[in-house]
């Protein structure tokens, strides 16, 4: 077997497996699914894209964002704006004359142009994530007090957006959004054809996550984290490093706030708060941060979990999700994924016998060929 032929056969039992679950994802689970199920799996998985993002700032570059909410909500934004102009056709979206506004906003005149929307919600976060992250990584801001600033200014723009009743619907945020490129959404189709499109985009997101901490970037990211002044006195930028990671992890959560809107029907201030953004942080903690595939599971199964036992108790629901995080931070410290890989390692050491060093192997050949002497000459 010719070296080509054994490197393809590697990547395709390695990509095999993820192959199988996105075909799962899109063929099985509709059919097994209720129509509310599956837009609540749609927007599990718009999650997860968020979450690698984080992932790839938190686990594998070590510096934790607060503010992963403010992009996605951004992201939100951008999209729900094309979207309420798209249902007012000709008129104003209809907040707008409760505030007596007779005329369009210059700030939504672009936004008629869904191309636009897409870029802008996309770029916007990105743009923001650059000059906040080359201010900060540029002063050697680092650890907590990065995480404070990036909380900070989520805190900020929520209060900001609150405010702007006449341009946004302040509080209340873009409601009753019901069509997207004159569609309804609520049309089963447009449901299942959303929901299509956003396990792609998180396959997409996570192969292009995978390739990125597979070259020679992604081991910078993790140089950075372990010893940034090494990599410093190597003749790395950190600087340069990092603010690409975050602008990058910034365009992921604006592409989900894009994914998100058609299917929830509405964005508010209350959805890119400091709340969400430590959420996004625990969904990565309990999946198992610096594992990419932990970033998403944790996602879908702490978003599942808040789900049924919100439902199941709706009087103490965060009580019980309180407890269930509590408990998964102090027994599994590296995640349920890291559990998971720690106990595989255990029961493989068990059933396999303990590989010999080359030293001891060579010291032990060294010994029976002196015994082998020794009984020759006697």
């Amino acid at each position: 077997m010719s070296l080509r032929t054994s490197t393809a056969r590697q990547i395709t039992l390695r990509w095999l497996p993820f192959l199988a679950v996105v075909l799962a994802f899109i063929f099985v689970a509709p059919s097994i699914l209720s129509d509310f199920q599956l837009n609540l799996l749609g927007r599990f998985l718009t999650y997860a894209i968020v979450a690698l993002g984080l992932d790839l700032i938190w686990g594998y570059t070590g510096m934790l964002s607060l503010g992963q909410g403010l992009f996605f909500g951004l992201g939100a934004y951008c999209f729900a704006m094309y979207l309420k102009l798209e249902q007012s056709g000709a008129k104003l979206p209809e907040f707008m004359g409760l505030y007596g506004v007779t005329e369009l906003p210059a700030l939504w005149q672009p936004f008629h142009s869904p191309i636009f929307a897409i870029a802008a919600a996309i770029i916007v976060p990105m743009l923001i994530a650059t000059v906040l992250g080359y201010m900060v990584f540029r002063s050697r801001v680092q650890g907590v007090y990065f995480s404070i600033i990036t909380q900070a200014l989520t805190a900020i723009v929520s209060l900001l957006l609150i405010g702007q009743q006449q341009l946004i619907n302040g509080t209340n945020g873009l409601t009753d959004l019901s069509t997207i490129f004159g569609y309804s959404l609520q049309e089963r189709s447009t449901e299942l054809a959303l929901y299509v499109i956003t396990v792609l985009a998180l396959a997409v997101a996570f192969i292009l996550c995978r390739w990125l901490i597979e070259s020679r970037f992604g081991r910078l990211l993790v140089a950075v984290r372990d010893d940034e002044s090494r990599v410093r006195f190597a003749g790395y930028n950190p600087v340069a490093i990092k603010v690409r990671v975050f602008a990058l992890s910034a365009g992921l959560a604006g592409l989900a706030g894009v994914l998100f809107v058609p299917q929830v029907g509405i964005i508010s201030p209350a959805s890119m708060g400091i709340v969400p953004s430590i959420e996004i942080v625990i969904w990565v903690a309990v999946g198992g941060r610096g594992t990419l595939v932990g970033a998403v599971l944790g996602a879908i199964l702490v978003n599942a979990g808040k789900s049924a036992i919100s439902t199941a108790y709706p009087d103490i629901w965060q009580l019980f999700m309180g407890l269930l995080f509590i408990g998964v931070v102090l027994l599994f410290p590296d995640g349920l994924l890291g559990f998971a890989r720690s106990l595989y390692t255990k029961a493989r050491a068990r059933t396999q016998p303990a590989k010999e060093s080359p030293a001891a192997v060579a010291s032990r050949e060294a010994d029976a060929a002196d015994i082998r002497t020794y009984s020759q000459r006697t």
